[in-house]
């Protein structure tokens, strides 16, 4: 289904070709991503680029700490669209006032400093950018891995806050220009197959080499025009699990038709290869062969096909018991009891965030739970749309009450489940997710305190389908159901009477709102020759989140602080 190509190659007329007369360095300028990288280059180096982004986008465990700093360095208005979501510690209760003193914070800077301010559950942050900051051709950064949208021509970063300091601040982003690898699609996905399973497929295939590491995927080939626009959205968000920098696509009528939904036909353009491009290595897609797929703990990449898992479960399961076991000090973890007369039983499911929640995705989950249920044994099963326009969407056209009436439970937009911080299953539990992660306490339980619990991920389809066999996982393939596409249609209403659009109207006067848990930076003094600091911790993990540095059961009491941000990172 996927294979891959360590040598570059010629895309010539939208075929790839091993020779061609153009030289590889003059061709490289024919790609999608040469151009986006190219236009927003200061140019004042041939080998690194400088980068300007066209907006910025962050959510509510970093936003505090990017304004603090921005401000200790000089802040005075934002110079470009500043999106501040409010969907990731807006619903713990876990710090007394901390988790509102931030969205006020936020709010109160949005103002004064001429920002976008999107109030807790109206939207997941790549949700809102998607829907409001994305443009063919542009670029956007955001303190948040998952910042993806080149299924909508427009190229996303994920950084740290400093970096996002350095664009308030009107400097530039800086990076070594990037290898662009050929991601070529063919063919069509059968009926039952979703984006996360190719996107599962891809990371197993690409995550372990590091085959696409610090490298720009380039999505093109006659399998594009095949997928509609919210799966290309649903494979493009996990590329961030590839390890790759950045993603594009080309653009069509398709990617057209979403801007028109969403009120915004300006912002597109045809974005394709020139006639003659030349890519570093290649990556070829088989969208017809693609299997239902379920990654297991404790990784994405730890990937198999739905009918391989359960061929085998016992044996893979036991695997995953003894990598806890290393992980956490001998902790007992029991998934084998999870195979009962030669099938697999999970105790939960849920369909969330910038991955899972989008409308297609739960479309097709309603379809497959229609005249079904969920049972009322211990699999329970939880939707979360990803913005309040698509939950009205959803609403309109009775799918929220399919889901309901099959005992589904509907919640709000929150991207808590992809971090640990909703849905949190029982000791022992096996959720099944459609989310972006499965990392250690990516579930919310504390093996610290003799407590685990693991996260499968896997298509709304397939956790459908699973759902609707009382919990026993089940391919999406295997199962009889009418696939109807819908149509979306975007009603901007509740972002008009909610959302704060503040870009172009500070307010110097405007008084921020600090709370307790939000302190300026003390002042500062050039350093010595010599400094001596405590190191506190050593983490060798190939990826390394919040998983480590703060376990995604607690919310992080250091997010709003810069001081206590500067000693705990010491």
């Amino acid at each position: 289904m996927i294979t891959l190509r360590k040598e570059g190659i010629y895309l010539v007329d939208g075929v790839p070709t091993e020779k061609c007369d153009v030289t590889p360095e003059e061709a490289r300028k024919g790609t999608i991503a040469y151009r986006i990288l190219d236009a927003h280059d200061n140019k004042s180096d041939k080998d690194v680029l400088h980068v300007k982004f066209d907006a910025l986008v962050s959510h509510d465990i970093t936003y505090v700490g990017i304004i603090q700093t921005a401000r200790a360095s000089g802040l005075r208005e934002f110079p470009i669209p500043y999106a501040m979501t409010n969907c990731h510690n807006s619903l713990c209760a876990v710090g007394g006032t901390i988790n509102e003193d931030d969205h006020v914070f936020g709010l109160s800077a949005a103002k004064k400093y001429g920002g976008i301010y999107v109030p807790a559950n109206q939207s997941v942050i790549h949700s809102y950018a998607r829907e409001e900051l994305a443009k063919c051709g542009g670029m956007i950064l955001g303190s948040d891995s998952h910042t993806r949208y080149g299924a909508l021509g427009t190229m996303g970063v994920g950084e740290g806050g400093p970096e996002l300091v350095k664009q308030l601040l009107k400097n530039t982003y800086d990076v070594k220009r990037p290898e662009v690898v050929l991601v070529y699609l063919k063919g069509e996905p059968r009926r039952g197959i979703g984006p996360h399973d190719v996107a599962l497929s891809l990371v197993k295939a690409t995550f372990e080499t590091g085959f696409v590491k610090n490298k720009v995927l380039e999505f093109v080939g006659p399998g594009v025009k095949n997928l509609p626009i919210d799966f290309r959205n649903g494979i493009e968000v996990m590329t961030t699990e590839t390890t790759c920098l950045s993603s594009i696509w080309e653009t069509d009528d398709e990617t057209k038709k979403y801007y028109e939904i969403h009120k915004r036909p300006e912002c597109y353009k045809e974005l394709k290869p020139a006639s003659v491009a030349y890519y570093d290595s290649m990556i070829e897609i088989d969208l017809s062969k693609q299997e239902s797929m379920i990654a297991l703990p404790f990784h994405p990449s730890n990937a198999y096909t739905i009918h391989e898992f359960n061929e085998n479960a016992a044996e893979i399961l036991a695997k995953v018991e003894k990598e806890a076991a290393e992980k956490f000090g001998g902790l007992k973890y029991d998934l084998v009891s999870k195979v009962k007369n030669g099938k697999v039983y999970a105790d939960q499911g849920v369909i969330a965030g910038c991955a899972g929640g989008i409308f297609d995705n739960i479309v097709e989950a309603a379809a497959i739970l229609d005249e079904n249920n969920t049972g009322n044994g211990y699999f329970s099963l939880s939707v979360y749309p990803t913005s309040v326009p698509t939950s009205i969407e959803l609403t309109k056209i009775g799918v929220t009450e399919k889901l309901l009436r099959a005992g589904a439970v509907i919640k709000p937009s929150f991207c808590g489940p992809c971090f640990g911080a909703g849905d949190v299953p029982s000791h022992n539990g096996l959720s099944l997710r459609h989310t972006t992660r499965n990392f250690p306490n990516r579930e919310g339980s504390k093996p610290g305190e003799g407590q685990i619990a693991g996260v499968a991920l896997m298509d709304s389809r397939s956790i459908a389908a699973t759902a609707a066999n009382g919990g026993v996982i089940t391919a999406a393939t295997d199962v009889e159901y009418t696939s109807n596409h819908v149509d979306y249609y975007f009603d901007k209403i509740v972002y008009e009477n909610r959302l704060y659009y503040g870009f172009g109207k500070a307010n110097p006067d405007e008084e921020l709102i600090l709370g307790p848990n939000i302190t300026d930076w003390p002042s500062m003094y050039d350093l010595s020759d010599n400094l001596l600091v405590e190191l506190c911790a050593v983490i060798r993990d190939p990826v390394t989140t919040t998983d480590e540095l703060i376990p995604s059961g607690e919310t992080s009491s250091y997010r709003s602080n810069p001081l206590r941000l500067s000693e705990f990172a010491l």
